[in-house]
């Protein structure tokens, strides 16, 4: 094989690699790299490019307002370190990625360790002389077997300081993540498995060539159910919490709705996204008690879904909807509501609008730095350990189908 071919086999090998498992975004910022450092050696990249070209950020992406590329490269920096420090220890090319650049180079072995190697046969040389000399073989055999045994000790100590400096890597970025989002994500990072993204996915029936629409029970009960979608949304809200929970060091697990079971329920930190008139099982577990989900009754707004502030309090709404369904679009309505969950134990929060606009602003509302500092001062929350269960209403601004201005309305401490 080529060292060109060796290269690229040893990228694919670190992607199914322990240390990368999980972490797709991490593997495709591996990939990218690889193939620039070996269709153009020597040409030095930009965060610019990186983030505009892989990760789909605008034009107008502004490094310095927007670390995302370098908490990447930090992270996929420590993997390489943890990986060569464990499974990879005797792999025939390592792969690293210096700090200061977003260059990868490719070894021929461990750099670190190809150079105790070199030097342990120099001094082995001389000891094996020197044994020589004394004209004993019992002292050449005692000469070569010490200076092995300082040679496996100089590996060892690479070994552990590579791991050892993957961890001090991982502990530094972590600590440089915003204040506001280890306080408000802790409950979903101390857990003993990986938190679950549950997003909606309503039933419909029909044909997706034809048509679809939303099932009902009374007159559909021999139609076959289709369950393959979702909205834009939802898709955006997952993308937006796999980059932050990736910025803190943890993956994130995502199933839909009409999978999930009560025994996930009851066992694992919880992020629905989307209302309980798509995410069906949030009407099987508890959900928000404060701003409550509901299809409209009667009127000319019969059967669209609005929000009920069931305490409202002066100068607030009563009831909230979206802009009606025969004209564009303009404003929708959400709720973030972090609720103890079947297991009291486990943290349960709950991101939804009433359209899939008002879910894609509610997740970005806890997704962005400014937004969740104004949540946090407004909750008199200041350090990790302070955040209780609460529920929030926010009043959403829309733009061709894109959130472009998020107000938070009203907001409620939960009662234990």
């Amino acid at each position: 094989m080529s060292e060109h071919g060796q290269y690229l086999a040893q990228v694919e090998k670190l992607v199914a690699s322990q240390a990368l498992h999980g972490s797709e975004s991490l593997c495709k910022l591996l990939r990218y790299l690889a193939k620039h450092a070996l269709e153009q050696p020597g040409i030095p990249l930009k965060e610019y490019q990186i983030a505009t070209e892989l990760f789909g950020r605008q034009p107008d992406f502004d490094p310095q307002l927007d670390s995302m590329v370098r908490v990447q490269a930090g992270r996929l920096r420590s993997k390489l370190g943890e990986y060569y420090g464990s499974e990879g220890a005797d792999d025939p090319v390592w792969v690293e990625l210096p700090k200061g650049t977003y260059v990868l180079t490719f070894h021929q072995g461990s750099p670190g360790v190809g150079r105790g190697h070199a030097g342990g046969s120099h001094e082995m040389s001389r000891e094996v002389a020197s044994a020589q000399r004394a004209g004993g073989k019992l002292g050449i055999a005692v000469g070569v077997l010490s200076v092995a045994l300082v040679v496996a000790v100089g590996i060892i100590g690479a070994l552990l300081n590579a791991r050892r400096s993957g961890r001090d890597v991982q502990a530094a970025e972590r600590e440089a993540v915003p204040a506001a989002f280890q306080i408000f994500w802790k409950g979903f990072l101390t857990g003993p498995e990986e938190p679950w993204v549950i997003f909606s996915n309503a039933a419909f029936v029909g044909r997706p060539d034809l048509g679809l629409r939303y099932y009902n029970s009374a007159h559909d009960a021999k139609e076959q159910i289709f369950d393959h979608y979702t909205g834009v949304g939802e898709v955006l809200a997952v993308h937006n919490l796999d980059t932050v929970f990736g910025q803190l060091h943890q993956t994130i697990r995502v199933k839909r709705g009409s999978l999930f079971s009560l025994d996930d329920a009851k066992n694992n930190d919880l992020i629905f996204i989307g209302s309980p008139s798509e995410n069906l099982t949030l009407l099987e577990i508890p959900g928000t008690q404060e701003f409550v989900f509901r299809s409209v009754p009667a009127g000319p707004r019969k059967g669209n879904m609005e929000i009920i502030n069931v305490h409202a309090q002066a100068g607030e709404p009563n009831e909230v909807l979206a802009s009606p369904a025969n004209v564009a679009l303009t404003e929708d309505y959400a709720v973030i509501g972090l609720v103890h969950g079947l297991n009291p134990e486990r943290s349960v929060l709950i991101l939804a609008g009433t359209t899939t606009i008002g879910t894609q602003a509610a997740v970005e509302y806890v997704c962005g730095q400014e937004s969740l500092q104004e949540l946090l001062r407004r909750l008199s929350v200041t350090q990790r350990g302070e955040l209780k269960p609460f529920e929030a209403l926010l009043h959403v601004k829309v733009a061709r189908g894109v959130p472009v201005g998020t107000e938070l309305v009203a907001i409620r401490k939960l009662k234990p």
